[in-house]
């Protein structure tokens, strides 16, 4: 922050101060694959009126995006073959906090998305905006966040070739939350795919 910002710097420790923090109140997927996270509605509706009472608003100034689009073959309804695509955008975006005096600072967010149509985009950009503000004003969510419930030890690395790694109980148990990334990007099917996965694994995933 440059000099000469204390009525921005005092705006920001005001909505620090007076903002508890943000529950996980949303869950995403079903049965063992289900985990809990932070909704965009009740960040925005929790920080903005506090941003709105200390005079200060924010802008988004550029979006850089990286898209990656994969395709695969699968059926329909039907029972029909199709091809299919899973469109992953990667977003790293730019905005202005401002200050109703006039002061204002830059902040930097990074965002990812997953969608099969054409809403990757929006929900990278989402994600970036959400997490930006939260840390901005250093709001805590739920327990404890995300990035802090999976260790890198438990990630799987990729098969070698010719050879699908065993599905351990450990992995099982993790693939909420070890395998969330590559499962957003590909499926859990195709993610799935990589391992020697049994029928009864399979059930044991899915929470059956």
């Amino acid at each position: 922050m440059e000099n000469n910002q204390s009525n921005l710097a005092k705006a920001v420790i005001a909505v620090m101060k007076e903002l508890a923090g943000v529950e996980k109140n949303m869950t995403v997927g079903s049965g063992r694959n289900a985990y809990k996270g932070v909704a965009d509605k009740d960040v925005k509706d929790s920080i903005r009126p506090l941003m709105i009472k200390h005079g200060l608003c924010i802008l988004p100034i550029s979006v850089q995006e990286n898209l990656n689009v994969e395709y695969y073959d699968s059926v329909n309804y039907n029972n029909q073959p199709e091809r299919k695509a899973k469109v992953f955008s990667s977003v790293t975006t730019r905005y202005k906090l401002l200050h109703e005096s006039g002061e204002s600072e830059i902040l930097e967010g990074l965002g990812h998305g997953a969608d099969t149509q054409d809403k990757a985009a929006g929900k990278a950009t989402t994600y970036a905006m959400k997490y930006a503000l939260l840390y901005t004003f250093m709001v805590s969510v739920g327990a404890i966040d995300d990035t802090d419930t999976t260790h890198s030890d438990d990630v799987p690395n990729a098969p070698s070739s010719g050879t699908k790694p065993k599905l351990t109980k450990k992995l099982k148990d993790g693939a909420r939350d070890a395998w969330k990334d590559e499962a957003r990007r590909k499926g859990i099917e195709q993610t799935l795919a990589s391992y020697e996965v049994s029928a009864d694994d399979w059930k044991y995933i899915k929470g059956e």
